[in-house]
């Protein structure tokens, strides 16, 4: 057994749960939960924040769209959440009969924690609770693209009152408030993530996690991250052929393992640069490179700025 809780680069408990890792290492936090309701022919653009947005429909259907792509309807009992900002967000979610392209409407309060889009005039037609939240890790980019830009999950009640409890929360000044939204989100985020995770969702991590061959070679990918996995070496953990494990592994997460090995390897490193006090050539070896310079290499290209330069900006960003 390790000694250091700390230790990152080879934790024998195979029991790890690499969703639950990265959504801990995301430090969700609830901007604001609100009940929208929308009337007659209506188009909203994605948050121009750009922040994650999680939405459950209450009554109606609507169309979420994506250029290039096939929009997808929702109905009441779904659950929608858009991890993903920049270009892997959704273009607009729009009425069943929108109005023509380039009209955009802004939603108006009217009570609190209440607002309406669209025509005044007209009949109410979906009712949704819909929140906005953030991700307060400075990897937050690199976690997020180990997930689904979009997840839908259908008639998960679960989801709902997880929904409601976060929306209390949001309106209320209890102590300890921003604590209990976190874990609240965090549970919110992973039940949504594995909730989404069946026939027809989007290749994620959570699709994976929920294919009894890939688990197996994940949950080794994060329990020891410094090893020196080949994709020989992990088809052996899914007890596949290398072909058939490589095939499998990209369709279902949606990139090859050794991209998907690479892109959690540099997460670890920027948390250890960030919040230790290491040398480039112990932070190269908790993450499985050979040498200082391999890894410098290595993490400049993935990050955009070498080891050393990062671990002063971080520094001083603190």
């Amino acid at each position: 057994m390790v000694d250091n809780p700390d230790f990152i680069g080879d934790r024998p408990d195979m029991t790890i749960d690499p969703l639950a890792e990265i959504v801990t290492l995301l430090r969700p936090s609830a901007n604001f939960s609100k009940l929208v309701e929308y009337a007659g022919r209506w188009r909203i653009r994605r948050d121009v924040e750009g922040k994650p947005v999680y939405f459950a429909v209450l009554e109606g259907e609507c169309r979420v769209v994506n250029a290039g792509q096939a929009s997808i309807v929702v109905r009441a009992g779904d659950f929608v959440l858009l991890p993903a900002t920049g270009d892997r967000a959704i273009d607009s979610i729009e009425s069943m009969d929108p109005p023509p392209d380039g009209a955009v409407m802004t939603p108006t309060e009217i009570g609190e924690g209440r607002f309406r889009i669209g025509q005044v005039d007209q009949p109410v037609n979906l009712r949704m609770q819909v929140g906005i939240c953030s991700f307060a890790s400075p990897d937050a980019a690199l976690l997020v693209s180990l997930l689904p830009a979009m997840v839908v999950a259908r008639g998960e009640p679960r989801l709902t009152t997880l929904m409601d409890l976060v929306g209390d929360e949001t309106r209320k000044a209890r102590p300890g408030r921003d604590l209990v939204l976190e874990r609240l989100l965090e549970v919110l985020l992973i039940e949504a993530l594995r909730c989404g995770s069946g026939p027809g969702a989007l290749p994620s991590l959570a699709q994976g996690l929920s294919d009894e061959r890939l688990v197996a070679a994940l949950r080794a990918m994060h329990a020891r991250p410094a090893h020196p996995w080949t994709v020989s070496d992990l088809a052996a953990e899914a007890a596949m052929s290398r072909s058939a494990f490589f095939a499998r592994f990209t369709s279902t997460i949606g990139i090859p393992p050794i991209e998907y090995l690479l892109t959690w390897r540099m997460a670890l490193a920027k948390r250890l640069l960030r919040t230790r006090d290491l040398a480039i050539g112990q932070v190269a070896a908790e993450v499985g490179y050979g040498s200082a310079s391999t890894f410098s290499t290595a993490f400049a290209r993935h990050v955009g700025m070498p080891p050393m330069r990062f671990a002063r900006v971080s520094d001083t960003a603190q």
